[in-house]
């Protein structure tokens, strides 16, 4: 399993700031076609779990705070590389920002903007659908809340 890191935006690297950046852009925007504003200005609010095999960054996502996206702590931007993907990387990167956000953040509630498909995946780490199927970027989602007071 690759190495889990996780930091503040200010003391990510110039190097980590590129790669997970371009991570996200190479799945997001250019396998998913979609054209949307990755830079949505939270970033600099956010801790950044990276997940590197060796010196290969091979998935990460960010932690937000609550109020940032929503009145819960919130995680997003998940991402495992192409090469990468059905290792298990992406639940044991969830698994990590979970811990994280109850051990570090305390806080107990998490909501994400999931993409519908992910469902299934997001339901194996304690999330459970709160809302109705709705577009985002043209790719149908659902919001998801995790009670990690529950899960413990």
């Amino acid at each position: 399993m690759p190495k889990i890191t996780i930091k503040p935006f200010q003391t990510l690297t110039p190097t980590e700031l590129y790669t997970l950046l371009k991570l996200r852009q190479d799945i997001f925007i250019i396998e998913q076609t979609c054209i949307y504003p990755d830079l949505d200005d939270k970033d600099q609010t956010a801790h950044h779990l990276m997940a590197f095999d060796g010196e290969q960054m091979v998935g990460c996502l960010r932690i937000l705070a609550r109020g940032v996206s929503y009145e819960e702590a919130s995680i997003g931007r998940v991402v495992t590389s192409k090469d990468r993907r059905g290792e298990g990387i992406a639940k044991e990167m969830m698994l990590q920002a979970l811990g994280f956000i109850q051990s570090e953040l305390g806080e107990t509630r998490v909501r994400i903007s999931a993409q519908a498909y992910a469902t299934p995946f997001y339901e194996s780490v304690g999330f459970a659908v709160v809302s109705e199927e709705y577009l985002e970027d043209d790719i149908p989602h659902v919001e998801m809340l995790c009670n990690l007071a529950k899960n413990s």
